[in-house]
């Protein structure tokens, strides 16, 4: 393995002094040492910072005087960044042990703008890896850039490996849109160059809880109804002749938070994003046809 491949791990967190140091502990423990970790507490109340400090030099860390937000956080932590990628992770996350052992294997053998994570959810205490789950080899399949994807991937900043270089072109993180700003960022990055995804093995834990974004549904409508309008006014890069797929990829997210809307009885917000976003739903569902009959990108194999 090429040895001058080199990672720089950011770690963003406010008030999560219950999961913070186990996510800090994941990237002290990765079997393929990162560049640097750095840390970035935006601004937390809840003793979380003096946590942190007993880490000492063994990570960087930055604390924000006041709360600016997961995406200010994130643009701060790569502000300071030196490796050739920026991984990512949430400060109630953890990455698996080999999780930069198979980003390094797909760097070296693909040198890939953006790496898509697999991640697999918990609830409670961190579980425990049995000898039976360390990965032997990695599959993978790879397309010309994000919107040749042709298969589901569930978008989060702690399954996101990023080129340094092309996350200072896209200009980083968005910090207008929150939460669906890991969206808002792809849709940035979706003609970057080739994008690899993960299919086996998880390289990243999410971990479910009580105060996960994704519980409340009504901040996510409205930031759909943002970026269906960025899209109409032509912000995000492809032009015209990627409009198709870049409908399609927002289709799925207005169908995905549409049904989660009925589920919670929110039927005047869902079927106002679907009145607005129906064009883009309608073209999701042509992409996938169209995936079906033609086949899917090939997978890859790589020994570990």
């Amino acid at each position: 393995m090429t040895p001058g491949i080199r990672f720089s791990i950011i770690i963003t967190s406010y008030n999560q002094r219950e999961f913070i140091k186990e996510a800090v502990d994941s990237a002290l423990s990765l079997g393929y040492k990162p560049a640097e970790i750095i840390v970035v507490d935006d601004g937390s109340s809840d003793g979380s910072q003096d946590l942190l400090r007993q880490h000492g030099d063994a990570i960087r860390l930055v604390c924000l005087e006041k709360n600016q937000g997961a995406s200010a956080a994130l643009n701060r932590g790569a502000l300071l960044a030196t490796g050739d990628y920026l991984v990512f992770l949430d400060g109630d996350d953890a990455f698996l042990p080999w999780c930069l052992d198979v980003y390094a294997r797909i760097a070296e053998a693909k040198q890939p703008k953006l790496i898509l994570g697999f991640m697999r959810w918990f609830e409670g205490p961190l579980p425990a890896i049995l000898p039976e789950e360390v990965p032997h080899e990695i599959r993978m399949v790879g397309y010309g850039d994000f919107l040749q994807k042709d298969r589901s991937y569930e978008k989060s900043s702690s399954a996101l490996v990023v080129d340094r270089q092309v996350f200072q072109s896209v200009q980083g993180w968005p910090t207008a849109t929150w939460p669906l700003n890991d969206l808002h960022f792809l849709l940035r990055l979706c003609v970057c160059g080739q994008a690899v995804q993960v299919l086996t093995p998880f390289t990243t834990l999410r971990r479910s809880h009580a105060y996960n974004s994704v519980k409340s549904i009504p901040p996510f409508l409205l930031s759909l109804h943002a970026l269906i309008e960025r899209e109409r006014s032509g912000e995000f890069p492809g032009g015209k002749q990627r409009r198709f797929e870049r409908h399609a990829l927002m289709g799925g997210s207005i169908l995905h938070w549409a049904m989660k809307a009925v589920k919670v009885g929110l039927y005047g917000g869902a079927l106002k994003l679907l009145a607005r976003g129906w064009p883009m739903v309608c073209e999701a569902a042509m992409h996938r046809c169209g995936s079906v009959l033609k086949g899917r990108q090939s997978c890859e194999t790589i020994k570990m």
